[in-house]
């Protein structure tokens, strides 16, 4: 990992991205985004994420995120990608309404066989390329880069209007699905 993506400081703001394998749309179904919704739960809960921005794309997540002094980013990124990665297969193995499901399968099979991985599936690309947010200009344009992604390919006409999506915390005056810390 070049230096570009290592964290230095888990208490600062942490702009991550964490994509499906070979960019599968597999979270265009809303019972797996809210297996996703559900373990970032948990994460604030009881993992010392303080999350301040987030979103679920159809093939991919971005969030914004600081750590609880003892956590770090990425412990959390590990156990988040572990837990829903798990989670999500099981999803799409029992549901007999998935007309996806073999093609999905065997996309995270092969990956797991050519990366070698000790799973029989991989949900999750290896990585998730964490960067600082140590000033306000790079913290608002990841806030709008990551509030717009649903507006740029179409889902919405707004970001607010996204429900899987920090948009209506920072848009107006209602509260989202998941709790967030709002940033300057």
């Amino acid at each position: 990992m070049s230096s570009r993506f290592k964290v230095w400081d888990d208490q600062l703001p942490h702009f991550v991205t964490s994509t499906v394998v070979g960019w599968v749309d597999a979270l265009s179904r809303e019972t797996y985004k809210e297996i996703v919704c559900k373990s970032l739960k948990f994460c604030i809960e009881q993992k010392g994420m303080l999350l301040h921005a987030w979103v679920i794309m159809p093939n991919h997540i971005h969030l914004i995120f600081s750590c609880k002094q003892g956590a770090t980013v990425s412990g959390i990124m590990r156990d988040l990608k572990k837990y829903t990665s798990r989670q999500i297969v099981t999803a799409i193995l029992e549901n007999e309404h998935e007309s996806r499901k073999d093609w999905m399968l065997n996309m995270f099979r092969f990956t797991a066989v050519t990366n070698g991985g000790a799973d029989e599936f991989q949900f999750w690309q290896n990585e998730f390329h964490p960067i600082t947010l140590d000033n306000a200009d790079k913290t608002q344009t990841r806030l709008n880069y990551l509030h717009e992604n649903p507006v740029r390919v179409g889902i919405v006409w707004n970001p607010e209007d996204y429900k899987y999506s920090s948009a209506i915390d920072y848009y107006s005056k209602h509260k989202g699905i998941l709790p967030v810390v709002l940033l300057g």
